[in-house]
Formats: C-alpha cells, structure tokens, sequence
C-alpha cells in the first residue's frame, strides 16, 4: 500500500514538473543549427564582434590623442589562451584574468542563449591566430579624470549597472524582436532604446519609436543597405547596419520591426 502510494505520488510530482506549454526558446535564427560555427560566426557579426575585432578578429586601435592608447584585444590569440569559464567572463562579464576591459559592451550580452553563446564561442575558438598582441590601454590624463568622476566606467561596472536590464517589454507575441533589440540596438540606443547622447560631444542618437514610421520594406531598406526613408546616408546608422545588421535573416527583421512598432505605439 505504501508503495503503491508512494508511486502514485511519484507520478503526480512528475507530471507536475513536465513543461506544458512553455513559450518558445528566444534566440537568433538557427542557434539550434548543426553548423554551429557558421551560426557562431553570423552571430560574431551581427553583435558586432568582427566589426570592433576586425574581420580576423586581430585587434583594431581605437585611440588618439585625446583619448590615449585604447586596442580592442586580439581575440584570435587571446581566446586559446582562455578556459570556457574565462571566456564567459570576458564575454559577458567584462573582464580578463588580469583587468577589467574597457568599451566592451558586456552588460549586451548577459541575456544571450546558451545556443546562442555555446555557438559564439565554437566560432571564436574556430579562428587561427594571427597577427600581435596590442598594448595595454593607456589614457590621457583627461580621461584619467574622467575615470575618477565616475563619468567613464569599465566593462565590468557597466555590466553592474545594466546587466540585468531590459529593453521595454511589448508583450510575449515580441518577445525576439527585444531580446534582438537588447542585445544590439541598445548599444547606441540605450536600454531604454530612448536615444540620447552617449558621452559628452557625441552626436545624439534618436528614439527608436521613430521606426513606428518605417514600413517593413523601408526598414528592412535600411538594416540591409544603410540607406534610410528617402535613399539617405544616416552617419554611423547607414555604416552599422552595412556592416551588422546586413547579417540579420528575414524573419528577425521582421520580428525586430515589429517589437519596435508595438514600443512606438506605447509610447508614441
């Protein structure tokens, strides 16, 4: 009897803890693909891994002479030397072994899949190394005081700040087009994707509820080619998406489209 009873429990426990209608996994487009270092790679560049890392992901310097010596790392020797636990924190934590990074946008990718990542890192790790090791960053004495002020922060404080962040929420039936948003519009837009300027004497970047004025094929004109309503150049919009969001498929322009017409219409 008792274990009849006991069985019976069992069962009931079990069936209680099956998933019954889950919502679907958020992800890109083909996470759960075989190829998974193809889908690393298009992830690279929709993220815009390649585009600050360089296509060979050897390092690109990004200082002056107002700024000092800033080079984003040569991932293509950096990552070997990496364990996976490293890499993640690198990644998505903002830091090395040895210091924090700087300018790496971390707290963006707190939220991807575990397909999403295990697929970057096949591809990071796919890379032969090339090129040299750059420099440590070393900043002018302006910016040195920027650090001070707490006006400028590390990779790792801003994964602190907004690691755990969200962009608006527009209900479940948008649910991929703001995790896409989160993950690559709210690196200039902001978390809020309300725009704004990024650092003192940066150009403004707009308000993405402006995209409630896009239709599909003017929008998708624009993530494909860089050319805005009109056949416009828009500065460093019209460069990021010949160089990112050229990389997106059909079916997550559309989803991203629409999340930011809905945000739009929330909010106009």
């Amino acid at each position: 009897m008792v274990r009849a009873i006991t069985t019976l429990l069992g069962a009931s426990l079990l069936s209680a803890c099956e998933p019954r209608d889950l919502p679907p996994l958020i992800e890109f487009e083909g996470a759960a693909s075989a190829d998974t270092v193809a889908h690393g790679q298009r992830i690279a560049s929709v993220l815009g891994c390649r585009g600050c890392h360089g296509k060979d992901l050897q390092g690109r310097d990004f200082g002056d002479a107002e700024f000092g010596v800033l080079w984003s790392t040569n991932r293509s020797r950096s990552v070997p030397q990496l364990s996976d636990d490293q890499l993640r924190a690198a990644v998505q934590g903002g830091v090395r072994p040895d210091r924090p990074l700087w300018d790496m946008p971390s707290h963006l990718f707190t939220k991807l899949s575990g397909n999403d990542f295990a697929a970057l890192v096949a591809y990071l790790r796919s890379v032969p190394p090339g090129g040299k090791e750059h420099p440590q960053p070393s900043f002018t004495t302006a910016i040195r005081q920027e650090i001070a002020s707490g006006a400028y922060w590390d990779s790792r404080q801003q994964v602190a700040r907004e690691g755990q962040d969200w962009p608006p929420d527009a209900g479940p039936d948008h649910r991929l087009g703001r995790y896409i948003a989160r993950a690559t519009c709210a690196e200039c837009h902001k978390m809020n994707l309300a725009g704004g300027t990024p650092y003192p004497g940066a150009k403004p970047r707009p308000d993405l509820r402006m995209v409630g004025g896009y239709s599909l094929p003017d929008f998708r004109a624009l993530m494909q080619t860089g050319k805005a309503a009109g056949n416009r150049e828009v500065g460093l919009m019209s460069e990021v998406a010949r160089g990112r969001y050229r990389h997106f498929t059909d079916a997550e322009l559309e989803a991203l489209h629409s999340y930011l017409q809905a945000v739009a219409a929330s909010r106009p």
